[in-house]
């Protein structure tokens, strides 16, 4: 969707084969890298490479998330907590580290975070780690805002509704259920929650920072009326 807006993006993640048939589909508008967000090095080698790539970095999508093993806190393994806070949390602020730099050279830019309804005054059980560390992101995202927003630099967080992708699993029951959960009485489609973070992204949302976007389907409302 980025590329059809008219970036040139790097594309990453941690499977090589997907990302290289994508940058082909895309042509010469996309580059890519297999790595782990919780991997310092290799957050600075994606800005390094959209350097190299194309002339700088005006915009970063920090998308990488799991939800981890679902337990309940005391029976939840040190270990799973771990995993799922690096992702979701240490992930995103090692990214925000290079790329902020990176975006002051070129005078500005923005950064949208994925972050989630959950731990948002809703509370669902087995999710601790999750929850937790989506709250600090959102958190961090108003952090971020504040310290750069005189350089130009944008930050937001985008919080999407159940969706239909690979982490939400197949199981068609599961599907349902989450679907009740929205005022919409379905999940999105993950081309809907790209164009939520493609407005972010974008010029046309040049007097955003600081927010919390909900793509959720009404989900925040039909908790709040329930």
């Amino acid at each position: 969707l980025l590329v059809r807006r008219g970036a040139r993006v790097v594309l990453a993640a941690r499977r090589a084969p997907a990302l290289q048939a994508l940058a082909a589909e895309l042509g010469g508008q996309a580059v890519w890298a297999a790595g782990d967000v919780r991997d310092e090095a290799f957050a600075a080698a994606l800005v390094d490479l959209a350097c190299r790539s194309f002339g700088g970095l005006d915009a970063a999508f920090n998308n990488a998330g799991i939800t981890g093993t679902l337990a309940p806190v005391p029976q939840m393994a040190l270990r799973d907590w771990e995993e799922v806070v690096a992702v979701n949390l240490t992930g995103a602020f090692l990214g925000a580290r290079h790329q902020i730099p990176a975006m002051h050279a070129r005078g500005g830019g923005s950064l949208v975070f994925t972050s989630s309804f959950v731990g948002q005054g809703i509370g669902l059980p087995g999710m601790g780690a999750y929850a937790a560390a989506k709250a600090g992101l959102t958190g961090l995202v108003q952090v971020l805002a504040a310290e750069h927003g005189a350089a130009g630099i944008r930050v937001n967080a985008l919080l999407p509704g159940g969706t239909l992708t690979p982490m939400a699993g197949t199981d068609p029951a599961w599907h349902a259920q989450v679907a009740r959960m929205h005022a919409l009485g379905r999940m999105a489609a993950p081309e809907e929650i790209a164009e939520a973070a493609v407005f972010l992204l974008s010029d046309r949302a040049a007097f955003v920072t600081g927010a919390a976007l909900y793509a959720d389907g009404g989900n925040a409302i039909t908790k709040s009326a329930g």
